[in-house]
């Protein structure tokens, strides 16, 4: 049984404009990449493409061409809300050309979306819900689609559902991602700038699920329960990247790394026993996190810690956040650069409730931070999230899946006149942000401290100087 895997590209950037998403941050897909390791020690033949343009730009010939030289029995593509669309695209035009093909879709959009997805898109065979490996292992190894837990599948003008998935991974069993299988592994695939001090970097995702419910979150695939590897995995996981591919940066892309404190301190204990001289990033949570934990991430190697603040209005925090107040975010982030770990606040603009006033106050909280730096997202109410229920009635909701990528306003709360008046707030905001006094203190030193980032600003200069310019244009308007 052969196994192709898509990862299709999506719509990456701002309604309207050139995509150039891959000048600032080109990720790995860790979950295709596990799922295809998983199949691979079972003995099935995998392949994996990694789109690197939306084909409604430029075409599906790439996604055929492979088709047509590996000659797969099943395709599987992963997708979210914003690239469900492109890859359905290519789904179609398989299906019109190799028509005994079985196209199976996962990914969260789909696992929120259910049996509506198998009733509006008819090229689709099955769909994997929750996560993926032992489905997708299941259907490779030639086992019937109705003893599947988690499968979604077709039976003559029926759509069955075999519900949730009970018998979940132990993650520690799990063979390390595929990444052998990704085509320019790792020096491709290249972080957000001044996010590391060396490269190459990549990511790794140690754990599954999360026990709190933020109204924004969708949790269709992991729900609500957490799972992680053992810290004597992540080390050896660690271990495998530098010796294999000479990674020296990791980002930690879970949302509750420091959750499980042992798990933490044995991770530390390792690192300090047999050093691995390499730097990580992670994601802390208020009530996870206090300065001996801190000062044990820095001696080991971690270099910026990111904290999910959303925002600095009390009320939204209270209505949209399961934990955390203005003071406690600030308490938060003194303490991460007190033990000499860089700190990145991580915002959302245009939550239910949002207002001119709100966004203002988030903005001077901002500004008394001394953020290391900052992203702030445009809210999305994805499907599954617990607001996207209610959605229709905190503002207006334009559902186009391909804007859906937080980078888009697709919602405008009621407290503000337009999605125009959005737009230019949010790059208020950002262009504040990054003109300020405090992010140009600290960004001569930065070029220092990573060194990668400035060589690779400088050499793709006249890109970043067009984007800039867009956005200083869009900014004006």
């Amino acid at each position: 049984m052969r196994v192709l895997f898509v990862h299709p590209f999506g719509s990456n950037w701002l309604e309207g404009r050139e995509d150039k998403i891959l000048l600032a941050n080109r990720s790995a897909p860790i979950g295709i990449l596990s799922i295809a390791a998983f199949l691979m020690k079972r003995g099935v033949e995998v392949d994996i493409l990694n789109c690197t343009a939306p084909v409604k730009l430029t075409g599906t010939e790439q996604t055929m061409s492979r088709v047509r030289s590996f000659g797969p029995a099943i395709i599987g593509f992963t997708t979210t809300t914003s690239s469900f669309l492109d890859a359905y695209s290519q789904a179609e035009e398989i299906k019109r050309t190799f028509p005994d093909i079985e196209i199976v879709f996962g990914g969260v959009h789909v696992s929120a979306l259910r049996e509506k997805i198998l009733e509006s898109f008819p090229c689709i065979d099955f769909l994997v819900t929750g996560e993926g490996e032992k489905a997708m292992a299941g259907l490779a190894c030639g086992e019937k689609p109705a003893t599947i837990q988690g499968l979604i599948f077709r039976e003559g003008q029926q759509i069955k559902s075999n519900g949730l998935r009970t018998d979940l991974c132990e993650l520690d069993e799990l063979p390390f991602p595929a990444y052998r299988k990704l085509e320019g592994f790792p020096k491709f695939y290249e972080p957000p700038l001044f996010n590391y001090p060396r490269a190459p970097a990549t990511t790794i995702i140690s754990s599954r699920g999360c026990p709190y419910q933020c109204s924004y979150c969708d949790r269709s695939v992991f729900r609500r329960s957490f799972r992680f590897n053992s810290a004597g995995y992540l080390y050896e996981h660690m271990s495998f990247l530098k010796m294999e591919f000479g990674v020296r940066h990791i980002f930690f892309y879970d949302d509750l790394f420091t959750f499980h404190r042992s798990r933490i301190e044995e991770f530390c204990k390792l690192l300090r026993e047999k050093p691995l001289h390499m730097t990580f990033n992670c994601a802390v949570r208020l009530g996870h996190i206090d300065n001996d934990l801190l000062k044990m991430l820095k001696a080991t190697g971690c270099w910026m810690v990111s904290l999910g603040i959303e925002s600095g209005d009390p009320e939204i925090l209270l209505r949209h956040k399961s934990k955390g107040s203005p003071d406690e975010m600030r308490t938060a982030i003194k303490q991460i650069q007190k033990n000499g770990i860089r700190a990145k606040g991580l915002f959302m603009m245009g939550l239910p409730g949002e207002t001119e006033r709100t966004i203002k106050r988030t903005a001077d909280f901002i500004e008394k931070l001394g953020l290391d730096d900052m992203n702030m997202s445009k809210f999305t109410p994805f499907p599954g999230s617990p607001v996207y229920k209610t959605i229709h009635e905190e503002g207006v909701f334009k559902e186009d899946w391909e804007l859906m990528n937080c980078m888009n306003f697709v919602f405008v709360p009621k407290g503000i006149s337009s999605k125009e008046r959005l737009d230019e707030l949010y790059n208020q905001f950002v262009k504040g942000f990054y003109m300020g006094r405090n992010w140009i203190t600290k960004f001569g030193p930065l070029m220092f401290k990573s060194p990668d980032s400035t060589f690779r600003m400088i050499r793709k200069l006249p890109s970043f100087l067009k984007v800039i310019k867009d956005f200083s244009i869009e900014n004006n308007h």
